[in-house]
């Protein structure tokens, strides 16, 4: 056990940190559902997801909010237990691990306290958009893009 590991939660920290104020911003600034252009195939588009990725469940009645937290909870035990038993020269694995931690728990945050997850980055080609998210998703992806490569890649 090392818990040295733990000081990875400090990035955790940060990303939570960094989508709560993107997602207080966003609700004071963007008009609801209504995309601002930023940049050719980037618009900010205020919409409040009630489901997962992909809004997948939304539109069930209410149960999923409190399941997405338990999972959100049982994901970060399990995720500060990976921290604890990292071994020192594991930075990419810890870096990866703590960004998909925050992420998850600052959405839940939200399922917690508005019930719903506000999303606000939509990217765009033509007429397909990618479904909008936030930036712990962000993070969530890319801690996740980090452990499939260094899966794949291991010497």
């Amino acid at each position: 056990m090392n818990l040295k590991g733990l000081n990875w939660l400090g990035l955790s920290l940060c990303v939570i940190i960094l989508d709560q104020l993107s997602k207080w911003l966003a609700i004071r600034l963007l008009p609801y559902g209504q995309p601002q252009a930023v940049l050719p195939h980037f618009n900010l588009a205020l919409v409040f997801n009630t489901g997962a990725a992909f809004s997948m469940l939304s539109t069930a009645d209410g149960w999923q909010r409190w399941f997405f937290v338990l999972l959100a909870v049982l994901v970060a035990i399990a995720l500060t237990f990976w921290l604890v038993r990292l071994k020192t020269h594991e930075r990419w694995i810890g870096a990866a691990v703590s960004l998909i931690l925050g992420g998850a728990l600052s959405n839940a945050f939200d399922r917690i306290f508005r019930g719903h997850v506000i999303d606000f980055i939509d990217l765009y080609y033509h007429r397909w958009h990618w479904p909008v998210f936030n930036l712990a998703d962000s993070a969530i992806t890319v801690g996740a893009a980090i452990l499939i490569v260094r899966t794949l890649f291991r010497r």
